[in-house]
């Protein structure tokens, strides 16, 4: 197909690059002006609804919320503010 539509195109090779560029846009373009919406009504991208809205789950509530017992809990850094080398126990074969 591609072939075809190569040969076909006039012009020798600069009329075939330009034509086969405004064949790509025009393809684009009416995917993304015509097609797409269209179709985005059957999609279910907006549907994102999980459970009926009765159930109070982690994902509803406040992530910024701060639980009473992490209040005074210090904040605990997983690696060393003092050294970029890893911990010998961490390192393979040591």
């Amino acid at each position: 197909m591609y072939s075809w539509i190569w040969r076909k195109l006039p012009f020798g090779l600069p009329g075939k690059l330009g034509g086969s560029v405004v064949l790509v846009a025009a393809v684009v373009a009416l995917l993304w002006f015509v097609v797409f919406p269209r179709a985005t009504p059957l999609l279910p991208f907006d549907d994102v609804q999980v459970g009926n809205g009765t159930e109070q789950g982690p994902a509803q509530q406040d992530p910024n919320a701060v639980h009473p017992e992490e209040q005074n809990a210090p904040e605990e850094i997983p690696y060393s503010t003092e050294s970029n080398a890893p911990h010998p126990s961490s390192i393979p074969g040591g």
